[in-house]
């Protein structure tokens, strides 16, 4: 007798087009901070059935990108500068521990991502800094050889996104960050596995410093001009 399945109501590959669409207007603030949103709107937005779309919201709760509302819908989950540093701390763990093994095995990071990387720090284009940045981490957790690193960091850097996003749309990439990138490429090439952990430490925690700084700055300046001026302050 052959084995009876539950029918699947809404096909996973529409349920995970979702799921990033949504998650990209977050990373993006197309969604902002706050903004509540309803499976009837998205699914409107989106032309699908409210099914995929119930399936993905439920996905984004679980990770952390949007929380209960009151009444219908959620609220896409306000930016945090101290839940950030957190993240950060899991990411650079794995990046360190990637970077020896990669060493290991003498690997040459290709240059085109490096130079990807410069060129996009020296122009405007957000979404393209990031992505240069996360290419240059995700070769090194493939070439360490270790494919749980790039699976747990994946996690992370979908916050770190939103977070970078954030930050980067008031103030561009330092391309000094680049140097730091090509440092941590030439000691894992030369098989300096201390020197290239050292280098993903402190670059990591350089990194988490300054997003965090700035990202606390400017929420802090959202929530001064959010509240209004009561009578009698000076304007």
């Amino acid at each position: 007798m052959p084995a009876q399945l539950v029918s699947i109501e809404a096909a996973p590959d529409l349920v995970d087009q979702v799921y990033r669409a949504l998650l990209g207007a977050i990373s993006s603030g197309a969604l902002a901070p706050g903004e509540r949103i309803t499976q009837e709107d998205i699914a409107q937005r989106l032309s699908v059935s409210r099914q995929p779309v119930l399936q993905a919201l439920r996905l984004l709760k679980k990770d952390g990108f949007v929380h209960d509302a009151p009444g219908r819908g959620v609220l896409v989950a306000p930016l945090d500068a101290d839940w950030m540093r957190k993240v950060y701390q899991v990411r650079g763990a794995l990046d360190v521990l990637a970077a020896r093994l990669a060493a290991a095995q003498r690997f040459r990071i290709d240059p085109r991502l490096l130079e990807r990387g410069r060129r996009a720090a020296r122009g405007r284009n957000v979404e393209a800094m990031i992505d240069a940045d996360l290419a240059f981490h995700q070769a090194i957790y493939e070439a360490s050889g270790n494919p749980l690193i790039g699976q747990s960091a994946d996690q992370h850097w979908r916050h770190l996104r939103r977070a970078m996003g954030a930050v980067l749309q008031a103030e561009p990439q330092r391309e000094t960050l680049w140097d730091e990138h090509e440092a941590i490429a030439a000691a894992i090439a030369a098989g300096h596995a201390q020197r290239a952990a050292q280098l993903s430490e402190e670059h990591v925690a350089r990194a988490s410093e300054a997003l965090g700084r700035r990202l606390a700055q400017q929420l802090a300046r959202t929530a001064s001009a959010s509240t209004p001026t009561r009578k009698g302050d000076k304007a």
